[in-house]
């Protein structure tokens, strides 16, 4: 009887595979109704993030954030303003074109959810009626709604890759911290029992098209893809 494959092994959420619940205690959203200014009340580390974050206080409460470059605490941020400023939460019609900015809403009033990442950044492209386009890190561009707001300002924490790791055991914290799995084994070098792309000599896997309707323990290598093969 064969053993259960690794991604069901990870669903069924056992104690080697469980997700640390403290580290992603704080969630990086701001406010629906925002108005007047907010107070950088203290910058810290979560071991869940690239980035460092921030929480700011206002008139109803506070939120958290992911840190941008050069914040310091006791920094004052505007919410309804139209001065250009890093840390500044504005709508992107307001936004120059050129402009560098971060936790992007995708939709407006959902809190930002593009961008969030150490070092990252988009820049708004160019503005047409009610859309904005603005290239992201991809080098993509992206429609947004002409009312979703964002962050002015690069995230902090760049140059997190660019020192490397050199040794196994800091790459396992590192993944232990965000509870991932590692150290990963190709699918094509496990045996039968533990992968459908098991066994066979070399690399030769099977079909990498998974079946719409494929159980579990099925469905991997490439889900539905809209196409395939090398783009010429």
């Amino acid at each position: 009887m064969g053993k259960r494959i690794i991604q069901q092994r990870r669903g069924r959420g056992t104690h080697t595979y469980k997700v640390s619940k403290r580290a992603f205690r704080y969630k990086l959203q701001y406010p629906k109704n925002l108005e007047g200014e907010g107070t950088v009340v203290k910058l810290f580390n979560s071991s869940a993030h690239s980035a460092p974050l921030a929480k700011v206080a206002y008139a109803k409460g506070s939120f958290y954030l992911p840190a941008f470059k050069g914040m310091i605490e006791g920094q004052k941020i505007s919410f309804s303003g139209k001065e250009i400023k890093k840390g500044n939460i504005m709508k992107i019609k307001d936004i120059p074109v050129k402009t560098k900015i971060h936790n992007i809403e995708s939709k407006p009033g959902d809190g930002g959810a593009f961008i969030k990442t150490g070092g990252n950044s988009a820049v708004v492209n160019r503005i047409v009626e009610d859309d904005v386009f603005i290239l992201m890190p991809s080098k993509k561009e992206k429609k947004f709604n002409s009312n979703c707001r964002a962050v002015i300002g690069v995230v902090a924490g760049a140059g997190r890759l660019d020192k490397p790791v050199v040794k196994a055991g800091k790459k396992f914290y590192i993944k232990k911290a965000k509870s991932k799995l590692w150290p990963r084994t190709s699918a094509v070098k496990m045996n039968a029992i533990d992968h459908p792309f098991g066994s066979g000599r070399a690399k030769n896997p099977k079909s990498k098209i998974a079946k719409r309707n494929a159980p579990p323990g099925r469905k991997v290598g490439l889900l539905r893809p809209r196409r395939t093969g090398k783009k010429k």
